[in-house]
């Protein structure tokens, strides 16, 4: 590990860097990535071993992507990548309405498994010269006015003058620090499985199923390479839709009929289905304490309308590195009020509305309306992709800084590949 300058005064450690990144998915690999491409010494650990499987429905935004991009990764280093070019939405009154994704502009829609995703950042972490140490998890950390340490298993103590809390849902870190909230169990809850041998239109479609039960989340089935899907459904906790037996639902869910017709009469489910609540309250997160920054689901940054996470991810990943960058490790408490101002200029209005537009597709008469309205406005299809895969910010109206000419014209990421 390379060495950062402390005090003279500190006590002894085993190790000494720049920033200390806790957590190696997409959150924590983007910001050691940006760190150590300007030369910081930045130590990556993880309690998993890489490559690692995630529960998620594997679909990447607009947003997600266009981040990606900015990031540097390339598709193409994804073995099971696949673009997507149109969703088709089904509405509670059985109408179903495909929406299709801008073309010739670049990419605005993608599924990838979370094992490959998030294997091929931190490998972009790696090469930038970040210490990556999977299999390795935090014990203790402890916070002085000049420094922190953290304590790592197979490590030692290691003293950085920064961290970045990328430590999921769960995060130790939040608890080790007193910002844990008791019995907090997330806003979504999501339930998925993978499924070969699909034959039905469901092979080449992204679909979103409104089903009445569920509203306002949704049931998925997200193609892949090679005849398979990711499928899976998510549901909101503030809306009294909770369920006790998901398992049952699940096998509700799987024998509707037009389920059976999407995925075709031989697909196969693969191994076990998973299961994972999602934080949504970026309004409310605690973003920072002293030197420590606070990212992805460490932050609750999941979008509230979707329970979609990885563009906040890697977007708040960026936001904190590139605060640290311009603040210095001097000035902690410079760091996190442009973290601070960054989140909330970039997420926490289009929180707000979400929560909004939530409300509407929590009834059954507002989601058949919503779809009933695509399909009979050309408009319409055109830009509700782009609204839905978070093209442009869904607050824009409320922050009219963000307005700009072409509006609803954006390209999409990748343009390069494609």
């Amino acid at each position: 590990m390379n060495s950062a300058p402390m005090p003279d005064a500190a006590p002894p450690a085993d190790h000494e860097v720049d920033v200390v990144v806790i957590g190696a998915g997409p959150a924590g690999s983007t910001a050691a990535t940006l760190l150590a491409r300007t030369g910081k010494s930045v130590l990556v650990i993880d309690k998993a071993v890489f490559p690692r499987d995630k529960c998620c429905g594997d679909g990447l935004t607009t947003l997600a992507l266009r981040e990606l991009d900015r990031l540097g990764l390339d598709p193409a280093s994804i073995p099971n990548w696949y673009t997507v070019d149109a969703a088709w939405l089904h509405s509670p009154s059985g109408r179903e309405v495909r929406v299709p994704l801008p073309s010739g502009q670049g990419i605005y829609a993608a599924t990838t498994p979370r094992r490959e995703l998030d294997a091929a950042l931190l490998q972009l972490a790696r090469d930038a010269g970040a210490d990556v140490r999977d299999g390795h998890s935090m014990q203790a950390i402890h916070q002085t006015p000049g420094w922190v340490d953290v304590e790592v298993d197979g490590i030692g103590k290691v003293r950085t003058c920064s961290v970045i809390a990328a430590d999921g849902m769960w995060s130790p870190t939040r608890k080790m620090l007193g910002h844990a909230e008791a019995g907090y169990l997330g806003e979504w809850h999501a339930f998925r499985q993978y499924a070969a041998n699909v034959t039905g239109p469901a092979k080449d479609r992204l679909y979103v199923w409104f089903e009445d039960d569920l509203l306002p989340g949704y049931m998925w089935s997200f193609p892949l390479p090679g005849a398979r899907v990711n499928i899976g459904f998510g549901i909101q906790r503030a809306h009294d839709r909770r369920v006790q037996d998901m398992k049952a639902l699940w096998t509700d869910l799987l024998h509707r009929p037009h389920i059976v017709e999407a995925l075709g009469p031989d697909v196969e489910l693969e191994g076990r289905h998973t299961a994972w609540p999602i934080p949504a309250g970026i309004d409310r997160a605690t973003l920072s304490d002293h030197r420590v920054l606070f990212v992805g689901d460490a932050a609750m940054a999941t979008d509230t309308m979707t329970g979609e996470g990885i563009g906040q991810a890697v977007l708040t990943g960026r936001l904190a590195a590139e605060a640290i960058i311009a603040a210095g490790p001097a000035r902690p408490e410079s760091v996190r009020t442009m973290y601070g101002s960054a989140v909330r200029h970039h997420l926490v209005a289009d929180h707000k509305m979400s929560v909004v537009l939530s409300r509407v597709l929590a009834h059954p008469r507002g989601a058949r309306g919503a779809i009933r309205l695509l399909a009979t406005s050309d408009w319409g299809r055109r830009n509700f992709a782009r609204w839905m895969f978070e093209d442009e910010p869904r607050a824009v109206v409320l922050t009219p800084s963000r307005w700009h000419r072409g509006f609803f014209r954006q390209p999409g990421a990748f343009r390069r590949s494609t």
